[in-house]
């Protein structure tokens, strides 16, 4: 783990850059279209757009403490609230690519291209937050399990980041075994990766300490998932049931 906090930003940044390098290239790679060609640019822009607007609305809401904090700091300082949010920015970055698809008219799915760039994005920037330690907010609660490890407080703790690098890296050979079943319906393994990660998050946050706690003590950030991913499964129930019937229709 870095002991150093200026040390652990900068490593802390690296795998995350390192991490949305790697998915744009594979982005880009898997499409084999220039980004300027007409309906993509509208549609990129929409996520990018997107997901930087979640990032932070997501982040305020996890720790409305931080936005206050800096709303009322009158030295001015910090011309802009730090912190974000992976949740945030992946269902901002849905919602601005379907409202730039509805904007052009676009009706056929996108995500699923974006399937193995953010599965990979996420589990080598999840590795950053690792080794950034104590000073990364998504280290875990303290543990006597086996494999707790002290991130630098003195304290041995859950490798919270470790776990999702696992999870994703084994939600996308899940995905990757059943690819062809997945293909029959276009933005159907988006939709999967989408569900299960958000319950992911439901569930791991509660391994995590509370900064601002919401009703029933848990996170914003799991309220956030709770609230999506009930919104979200209608669409996904729907996508599967026409893969189901696909199915039973096959030769």
């Amino acid at each position: 783990m870095v002991r150093d906090p200026a040390l652990a930003a900068l490593v802390h940044g690296a795998f995350e850059y390192a991490g949305i390098a790697w998915g744009a290239w594979w982005y880009r790679h898997t499409t084999r279209t220039g980004l300027l060609v007409p309906g993509r640019f509208a549609i990129v822009v929409g996520m990018l757009l997107g997901a930087a607007i979640g990032n932070k609305l997501v982040f305020w809401i996890e720790r409305p403490d931080v936005l206050l904090n800096w709303w009322f700091d009158r030295t001015g300082a910090t011309p802009f609230p730090m912190g974000q949010s992976l949740v945030g920015g992946l269902l901002g970055g849905w919602l601005g690519v379907e409202l730039a698809k509805w904007c052009i008219g676009e009706r056929r799915s996108q995500g699923d291209a974006l399937v193995w760039p953010l599965i990979g994005g996420i589990a080598l920037g999840r590795v950053g937050c690792w080794l950034a330690g104590v000073h990364d907010d998504t280290w875990g609660l303290p543990s006597t399990l086996p494999w707790a490890i002290d991130p630098g407080d003195g304290v041995p703790r859950h490798p919270a980041p470790l776990y999702e690098s696992l999870f994703v890296l084994t939600l996308g050979a899940v995905l990757a075994h059943e690819r062809a079943r997945w293909d029959r319906v276009p933005g159907l393994r988006f939709k999967l990766f989408l569900a299960a990660y958000l319950l992911w998050r439901l569930l791991i946050d509660g391994l995590k300490p509370v900064a601002v706690p919401y009703a029933g003590g848990a996170s914003g950030i799991q309220w956030v998932c709770g609230v999506a991913l009930g919104l979200y499964l209608p669409c996904v129930v729907s996508a599967w049931r026409r893969c189901h019937e696909m199915e039973r229709g096959s030769p």
